[in-house]
């Protein structure tokens, strides 16, 4: 069962790392959002065209020195040890943040922006190094979770820079207070880095190439090398385009659109940083430490719709208006408003659910020696998508284009890539699709997920056979992508072909006799096998015949034996006991992973002798599979009431000599009228002695003591 991962905060694996980032992110953000409210409400206040462009530029100018100084930072961040470099990092962060006091002061535009480029060239070499170092000191199964909050602690630390930045900077003093505080938070975050653990350096002897062109161009090409690394990087680059986009914009949205004041653009932070800090955690608790992006494209598809609503939502702009700008208590006065703030706290929680999983599949699915250089690489990319959106929105802006006009055009080219992630990932998306279908109409429940990864990599699920919803069920909610042997004939269905996205389909012709041979060849590649061993499904409601051939597999392929309990779906209109057991619209569905196992099978056996024990094995494991998965520990009457449930009130389910049959409901209802009697004359634990004849009376009397705590003890009334 997935755990929370709060604990990682009170680890030195994470939590040093995490106050470094979260600092270094703060003081940035501090830093970028008081000059963004310096040029746009004090030094621009002729033209505020101008203070627009000046705004979208400085974002540009933060953004491009991770174009230009990723490679080089990726390259000492495998070569060094990362915890050093760090500490390294965050001391020239000191010097840089001594001369954005002095810019400040000064108040020269220029000044500023320099200092901005080399707070993002610091900023280029700490990117490498801070998404690298986590796989080193946290498991695979707390990456989603460690992202989570790297992305959180991100986003609030943007929150608080700029809520930092916007109101302190134009008040009394703010400049100096500014000033000494971007200094202060440096000096702060360099403490806290002397506390992140080791990270030895995986390739010492890497000879660092300072030619940034060449190495830039190299670097792009080893993170582009592995398909599922590039999509992963592309994903991210085009999140940060939208997402860096959208927050430039805020303090125009503010002014020139709702002709509001700091306090309100300081708002729209709020609620967006709040909305991707939900978003990061939701994907955590959804994915429950999975490695996956089968959420992403829905995510995507997210943030396309509720940026389409904002601009819908969003006032055109009306020129220049006189008069004071409007506070929060203002804005916050029109319904419409709220609207806006809806929009844009529900596109970034789906931000959140779209950008976690891809930074940790791009850790996970790196190669260990050179994740730095891959993770510098898609900061490259990421840099080049936002240059470039930058570039493209300040133009747009100079040439007329409103801000909600840029919002509806992000929305609409946002909606074009998230129906081509669609694409890329059609099996994710339909499996996310039946996963949320299928815990919806069943409650789908899983249990003993872990087991699967106990497994290992070579694996022979076999499952008991109770509907047509079973193979459905397993693709699903499995957590690998299993590999189903399926009639070569039933395969090429057309109905088929969207089901075996889901899954690896091994196509089998039941009458060749080499086809259990490849299969068992299949496996061997290190393959998990799923197999129906009875065959066919049950109509009984119970197991029918074991065949020996998943035994055999198994024993051939020296694989695990996992077994795979499929409960509650013998009660939907997909199985074959209509008639025979009460079937239900939409029963509750549990799926039972049990340990993993092997076969301990003589040696010395061999042939038809080794088939019929491999068979044999199977059968008890089978068995022991249906007895462990019921609750095998509950009293007779709650068995009673248990069928009760199953079977339906009305059930008829005893009868006698008198033929006059009784139903679950009735007899339930005597046992606690008759029981209640009983009681009195009783204790309870107490045997009682019952001497009734063969008629239904005998049995409501047993079940009746059952009920209320007493042990009935059968006397032979014949004799």
């Amino acid at each position: 069962m997935h755990e929370s991962q709060l604990h990682l905060l009170k680890t030195r694996r994470f939590l040093p790392l995490f106050a470094t980032l979260f600092l270094g992110a703060g003081n940035d953000n501090l830093f970028k959002n008081a000059i963004a409210v310096l040029v746009l409400y004090r030094i621009a206040l002729e033209s505020t065209r101008y203070g627009e462009i000046m705004v979208t530029i400085a974002a540009g100018i933060f953004i491009l020195p991770f174009f230009l100084f990723s490679a080089t930072g990726g390259q000492f961040a495998d070569k060094l040890d990362k915890a050093r470099l760090i500490r390294r990092i965050k001391l020239v962060e000191v010097g840089v943040m001594i001369l954005g006091a002095v810019a400040l002061f000064t108040g020269s535009v220029v000044f500023m922006l320099g200092v901005l480029f080399l707070m993002g060239a610091q900023s280029a070499f700490f990117g490498p190094v801070k998404y690298s170092i986590l796989p080193d000191h946290l498991h695979e199964d707390e990456l989603i979770g460690g992202n989570a909050f790297l992305e959180a602690g991100t986003f609030a630390a943007i929150l608080l820079g700029t809520i930092a930045g916007g109101l302190i900077v134009l008040s009394e003093y703010g400049i100096e207070i500014v000033s000494v505080g971007i200094v202060a938070v440096a000096l702060m975050g360099l403490a806290a880095s002397l506390y992140i653990p080791p990270a030895a350096a995986l390739q010492p002897r890497l000879s660092i190439n300072l030619n940034l062109f060449a190495e830039t161009l190299a670097t792009i090409r080893r993170a582009t090398a592995e398909r599922a690394i590039f999509l992963a990087i592309l994903g991210i680059s085009w999140f940060w385009l939208v997402g860096a986009t959208l927050l430039s914009q805020f303090p125009n949205l503010a002014k020139s659109i709702f002709h509001a004041d700091n306090y309100v653009v300081t708002l729209f932070l709020v609620v967006a940083t709040v909305g991707i800090a939900l978003g990061s955690f939701l994907c955590d608790v959804i994915l429950k430490g999975e490695v996956s992006a089968k959420y992403v494209p829905f995510a995507a598809l997210g943030i396309s719709v509720f940026l389409t609503d904002l601009y819908f939502a969003t006032p055109a702009p009306a020129g220049p208006a006189a008069g004071p700008l409007i506070g929060v208590g203002s804005f916050l006065e029109s319904f419409d408003n709220w609207r806006v703030l809806f929009d844009l706290f529900a596109a970034t929680v789906c931000g959140g659910l779209f950008t976690v999983p891809l930074y940790a599949i791009l850790q996970h699915r790196s190669v260990e020696a050179e994740r730095s250089r891959v993770i510098a690489g898609n900061n490259i990319i990421n840099a080049l998508f936002m240059v470039v959106g930058a570039a493209v929105a300040a133009a747009l802006l100079a040439a007329g284009v409103t801000v909600p006009g840029l919002i509806l055009l992000l929305a609409a080219i946002n909606g074009v890539v998230a129906v081509y992630i669609c694409g890329l990932l059609p099996d994710a998306v339909i499996k996310a699709f039946l996963i949320s279908a299928l815990k919806l109409c069943y409650r789908v429940e899983v249990r003993g997920l872990e087991n699967m990864a106990k497994a290992g990599k070579r694996a022979v699920i076999v499952v008991n056979h109770v509907s047509f919803l079973d193979a459905v069920l397993l693709a699903v909610f499995l957590p690998v992508k299993p590999m189903f042997a399926i009639n070569t004939h039933v395969a090429g269905k057309w109905w088929m072909k969207p089901f075996l996205r889901l899954a690896d389909a091994f196509p089998m012709d039941p009458t060749n006799p080499m086809a259990t041979k490849s299969l068992i060849k299949a496996v061997r590649e290190d393959r998990h096998c799923v197999i129906f061993p009875e065959g066919r499904i049950t109509v009984t409601g119970a197991l029918m015949k074991v065949y020996e051939g998943p035994g055999m597999i198994a024993d051939k392929a020296e694989a695990m034996l996992v077994p795979v309990r499929v409960d509650g779906a013998q009660y939907s209109m997909f199985s074959r006991l209509r008639g025979k057991v009460r079937i239900r619209l939409f029963p509750k569905i549990t799926l039972s992973i049990l340990e993993p196992r092997r076969f301990e099978i003589p040696p010395d056996l061999v042939g038809r002798a080794r088939r019929q024990i491999a068979g044999l094995k199977l059968y008890d494991v089978m068995s022991e599979m249906i007895f462990e998965t019921c609750d095998h520990r509950q009293s007779l009457f709650d068995a009673l009431l248990t069928a009760r449930a199953i079977h339906g009130w009305r059930h008829p389910i005893i009868e006698d000599v008198a033929r006059d049959p009784m139903t679950y409901g009735g007899f339930v209802l005597g046992c606690r009228v008759l029981g209640h009697r009983l009681a009195r004359s009783t204790k309870k634990g107490e045997y009682v002695g019952v001497m009734l004849p063969n008629a239904v009376g005998s049995v409501l009397t047993f079940f009746a003591l059952q009920a209320f705590g007493r042990v009935p003890a059968m006397l032979n009334f014949s004799t």
